[in-house]
């Protein structure tokens, strides 16, 4: 289970957001192994006066929030993060100073899915990859 989301300035955000779903999902995949069926994305295309960020970024400037049960190697998270800025940068022209990926983890107890806790599903995937 990933839970992503993202943040950008409205007018830049908001006409990419099918295409960062993309890449997004496919990094998740590969670096993850999670099946291609786990797909939980939020958008949040911000008005340029909510959203402040440092000198030196774009209005392409983009935070990616990344929400997972704990377990993942090192190796694999920054699998994911070297994923995301390289297959952003590619395909959307978009410089990796203007991304900035942060990757949550919880216990599998502190979530709350399908009426359990993550710790009582029956998971079809491994967390620890």
């Amino acid at each position: 289970m990933a839970q992503v989301k993202v943040f950008g300035l409205k007018e830049h955000l908001a006409p990419l957001k099918a295409r960062y779903s993309e890449i997004i999902h496919a990094c998740i995949v590969e670096a993850f192994k999670l099946p291609a069926d786990k797909k939980f994305q939020r958008f949040f295309p911000m008005e340029q006066d909510d959203f402040y960020f440092a000198p030196g970024r774009t209005e392409a400037y983009t935070v990616i929030e990344i929400s997972v049960f704990e377990g993942r190697s090192t190796e694999s998270k920054k699998q994911l993060i070297h994923l995301l800025f390289e297959r952003i940068r590619n395909e959307l022209s978009i410089s990796p100073e203007d991304i900035e990926i942060t990757i949550f983890e919880t216990p599998q107890s502190n979530w709350g899915i399908r009426g359990v806790t993550g710790d009582e599903l029956k998971l079809n995937y491994k967390v620890n990859v």
